[in-house]
Formats: C-alpha cells, structure tokens, sequence
C-alpha cells in the first residue's frame, strides 16, 4: 500500500495563518517516517488558499537528504505548474479535475472542458522537467450539485486522461459523502479496466467512517490512499463545513490488523504526532 501523507490538505482549510517555521518543523517530521509520498504544499493564488502562500519558503526549509519520500505539489493552472517545476525536490504535480461542473468552477475557476486543456499543458510541463502528474478526480463518489454522476462518467474520464498519457489518478471523496458500498461499487468497477493506471482513494471522512471506508478501498484492490495525521483538513472550496481527511493514524492500524504492516520509521511516526498534537490541536 502507498500511503500518501497530506500536511497540505491538513492545514489549507485552517482560518489561522500557520507560520512558516512551523509548518517547516511539522512537514520535516513527516519526511522521516518514509511515507511514500508527502503532499506538502501549493502553487495557487494565495487569494484562493491564503494558507499556502509561503510553500517556496516552507520548500525551501524541507530536508530532503534525511528522507526516501517523494514531495507532491498541487498546482491549480499552467502557471502554478510552472513554477512548481523548477524545482528539483518536487517529483510530483497534483491537479484537481472535477466530474461536477460546477466545483471545477469553483475550485479552479474553469469549465470541465478547460480544465482538461491545462492538464495537457501541465503534462507537457511534466515531460519537459521530468515530473509526473496526478490527477485527482474530485467529486469522484458523487457530488452534492444535483448533476449527473455514474460509473460511465468516470470510465470517460478516465479515457481522456489515459489518451493524454496520465499514469496515476486518484479518486477524491471531497464532500465526505462516499459509503463502503459506493468506494467498492466504484472501484470494482474502474480498477479492472484500466489495469496500467495506479488508482489511488483520497477519502474525506468522519473519524467514526473511517475505519470502514479504508476496509472497502484495500478489500478493493485499490493500493493507492492517501492521509492526513489525526484527520486534520478537508477542502475548504467544498463546503461551509470542513470534512477532515482520513486519519493516517486509522489507515497504519488498519494495515498492522492484516498483517501488512507500512515500512516506516515507526519512531520517527510518533514524534510526527507529538509534534501534530504540539502545533495545531490548539489551532
């Protein structure tokens, strides 16, 4: 299983500012517990996401050479993509491609049809710097805007996205609204059809549905899933109300009960908490 850990998505919601410094120490602590991949930060308008409008910084204070985790940046348009680029730490760009109309919108400030011309541009982006792109495929278990929404929908999009040579792709429950059912409707469905595509899960969810929707995307076949230490975040362009991502706390336990135990620094995982619980359980 790659667990991908998602300081960003933990702390972007957040009405306090966090200081750079801080996020600096956090993220550092994540990057020694050898998670597959850290979502840490992203090139978008701090008008948008005012919380990540020192990622550079906060990249700029990241230890790289005391970690095998891979950086993940998400990028909102062409431009954020570019800049995200330069540099060298950063191995993976993330866009947000939404099945619902209305949140590309308001997520991205585009059309669906838009979006998917950036995304051929980012590729380009990412061939030329030797980057990979993830998309994430938002409103991916359905969508609270009343528009339409299936399996076939998905398959589409995932069609596109495969003509344009995109490798990994992960489904996001952005709204908190997927049940068990759902995940494993939705992934029995698409994961055998595109054997080649790594298919990951980016669940937002109630500490009380965590456990069980965990359970539906392993049981699944779907190896891809990402996190948040203690639940923190969600997106803040969805809702009013703040859904917090799945707990990686929940998703480690869940692994260790089936005799899949991560390989990660387990050490290095509890100063993470100690230092999560320190900065912002009083946020």
């Amino acid at each position: 299983m790659k667990i991908i850990e998602c300081p960003r998505d933990a702390m972007q919601g957040l009405s306090q500012f966090i200081p750079t410094e801080r996020k600096i120490e956090y993220i550092n602590s994540i990057l020694k517990v050898g998670f597959d991949t850290v979502d840490f930060g992203s090139f978008v308008s701090p008008k948008a996401i005012p919380q990540m409008k020192d990622t550079k910084e906060v990249l700029a204070g990241l230890d790289m050479e005391s970690t095998r985790s891979d950086l993940l940046a998400i990028v909102a348009n062409t431009r954020g993509a570019e800049e995200a680029a330069v540099f060298n730490q950063i191995q993976f760009l993330g866009f947000p491609l939404s099945i619902s109309e209305t949140f590309q919108q308001r997520n991205t400030n585009k059309s669906i049809s838009e979006a998917f011309d950036t995304v051929k541009s980012i590729q380009e982006i990412c061939i030329k710097t030797q980057k990979k792109l993830v998309i994430y495929i938002s409103m991916g278990f359905g969508n609270p805007y009343g528009e339409p929404y299936n399996e076939a929908i998905i398959e589409q999009f995932i069609q596109k996205l495969l003509a344009i040579d995109i490798k990994i792709i992960s489904l996001a429950d952005t709204i908190g609204s997927a049940t068990p059912e759902l995940i494993t409707k939705i992934f029995n469905s698409i994961i055998p059809l595109f054997p080649n595509m790594e298919i990951g899960a980016h669940l937002h969810t109630t500490p009380t549905s965590s456990l069980e929707k965990i359970t539906a995307v392993f049981n699944s076949g779907c190896r891809r899933i990402d996190g948040a230490i203690g639940g923190m975040g969600g997106c803040p362009m969805a809702k009013n109300e703040l859904v917090g991502n799945l707990n990686t706390i929940t998703l480690v336990e869940f692994l260790k009960t089936i005799n899949q135990v991560p390989d990660i620094n387990f050490a290095a995982f509890e100063k993470a908490l100690y230092i999560k619980s320190k900065l912002f359980d009083k946020n």
